[in-house]
C-alpha cells in the first residue's frame, strides 16, 4: 500500500499533499500541548509499533504481499489526531531512510493510511463501542472491526488513485504514463488481498491490542471512550509504558521473519521488472492475468529516482546478511521515530504558546 514514486503523476502528488495538509494541520495544533506533557511518550510508542508492524510482509492471492498498519489501535489509544500524527511520522521515516513509499507520493500514502486510516477506524470504533465499559468485549469486537474496515478503505483509496492514473497520464497514442493499469484491474488486484489477508491481520492485532491493554493498563483506553476524563496528569510515562516497549522490542527481533515471504506488493515494481520475465509473470498473476506494458512508464522511470533512501528496501549496503539489515533498519527506524518524538517534546517544552 506503500505507493512509490513514479506510480503516481505531479497533480496527483500535490493534490494528495493538499489534501493530507489540512489534516496535519489540525493534528499539529490539538497536539502541540499534548507533546511537552507526559503524553508524547505514548505518540513514540504506537508510531513505532506502526513502523515494525508494516515491516511484516504476508503473502495474499496472486503472488503479492501485504501488511497491517497497526493504525486500528493507534486510532483506538491515541484518538484520530494522535494517531494521524503518529502514523504519518512512521510513513514519512519509511519513505526518506527506506525507499519503503515514494517522497512525491508521501502526501498520498499519509492521506491513505494515517488520514482516512485514522478517521475511519475511529469513528468505527466509537460506533460499535458505544458507551460500553472498558472491559467489555464490545470493546475487543469493536476494535476489530475498526481496524479491518480502515486498512479495506485505505486500500481502496489507493486503488482508486493508481486505477485513475491511465485516464489522467497518457502520451498521444495512449500508453499510461504513470501507473498502468486501469481501475477495473486495480480495484480487485488491491481489495482481494486486503478484504482477506491484510485485513485479517490488521483485525487480529487491533482487537488483540485492545484485549491485552484490558488486563493490563486500561488507561490507554480511555481516550476514546465516552464521557473519559483525559488530562495530562493521567498519561503514563515511559516507565509505565515499560511492558509495551518490551513487546515492541520483541517484535522488532522477529522482523527478519517479514520478509519470508515472497513477491512484492502490488503497484510496488521497480522498473526493471516491467522487462524481465518473471517478474512481467507476477505482474500479471497479480493483476487478473492482464500483461503490463513491455517497458516501464515513460513517467514512471522518470519519477523513480527522485529519491534515493540511505537503506532502500530495508537492505543496507555495507551488509551482507538481509536478515540483519531487516533487523538493523528495524532499530535504526525505531530510533529515529524516539528521537523525533523526543524532540518535538523538547521544542514544546520551550516554546509552549
Amino acid at each position: 500500500m506503500h505507493i512509490p514514486d513514479g506510480y503516481l503523476g505531479p497533480s496527483t502528488c500535490l493534490a494528495l499533499y493538499g489534501g493530507a495538509a489540512p489534516f496535519w494541520y489540525v493534528a499539529l495544533r490539538k497536539m502541540k500541548r499534548a507533546l511537552h506533557t507526559r503524553a508524547f511518550p505514548l505518540l513514540s510508542l504506537f508510531s513505532a509499533f506502526s513502523f515494525i508492524v508494516m515491516m511484516f510482509n504476508l503473502p495474499l492471492p496472486g503472488g503479492t504481499t501485504g501488511h497491517a498498519t497497526g493504525v486500528g489501535i493507534a486510532s483506538i489509544a491515541l484518538g484520530p489526531w494522535a494517531s494521524l500524527l503518529a502514523i504519518s511520522i512512521a510513513l514519512a521515516i519509511q519513505a526518506l531512510f527506506f525507499g519503503d513509499g515514494g517522497i512525491t507520493a508521501l502526501g498520498a500514502n499519509c492521506f491513505n493510511m494515517a488520514v482516512v486510516g485514522s478517521l475511519i477506524s475511529y469513528g468505527v470504533y466509537r460506533a460499535i463501542a458505544g458507551r460500553s465499559s472498558l472491559q467489555s468485549r464490545q470493546r475487543i469486537i469493536a476494535a476489530g472491526a475498526a481496524g479491518y474496515i480502515a486498512i479495506n478503505i485505505s486500500a481502496l483509496a489507493a486503488a482508486i488513485e493508481f486505477g485513475i492514473q491511465p485516464a489522467l497520464y497518457h502520451d498521444a497514442a495512449g500508453t499510461p504514463l504513470y501507473a498502468p493499469y486501469p481501475l477495473h484491474i486495480a480495484v480487485p488486484a488491491m481489495m482481494i488481498g486486503h478484504l482477506t489477508i491484510a485485513g485479517l491481520a490488521e483485525l487480529v492485532i487491533s482487537a488483540g491490542v485492545v484485549a491485552y491493554l484490558q488486563r493490563a493498563d486500561p488507561i490507554l483506553l480511555r481516550a476514546t471512550a465516552p464521557n473519559a476524563i483525559t488530562t495530562a496528569t493521567e498519561a503514563p510515562g515511559w516507565k509505565s509504558l515499560k511492558p509495551l516497549w518490551v513487546t515492541l522490542a520483541i517484535l522488532m527481533i522477529l522482523t527478519p521473519f517479514g520478509i519470508l515471504a515472497a513477491g512484492s506488493a502490488w503497484g510496488e515494481w521497480a522498473p526493471e521488472d516491467f522487462t524481465h520475465a518473471a517478474a512481467r509473470s507476477q505482474i500479471a498473476a497479480a493483476s487478473g492475468n492482464h500483461a503490463p506494458p513491455v517497458t516501464a512508464p515513460a513517467g514512471l522511470q522518470r519519477l523513480s529516482s527522485f529519491w534515493t533512501a540511505p537503506m532502500p528496501r530495508y537492505a543496507p549496503s555495507f551488509l551482507r546478511s538481509p536478515s540483519f539489515g531487516y533487523l538493523l533498519s528495524a532499530v535504526a527506524g525505531t530510533g529515529v521515530i524516539i528521537l523525533v518524538f523526543t524532540l518535538a517534546g523538547w521544542m514544546s517544552g520551550r516554546h509552549p504558546g
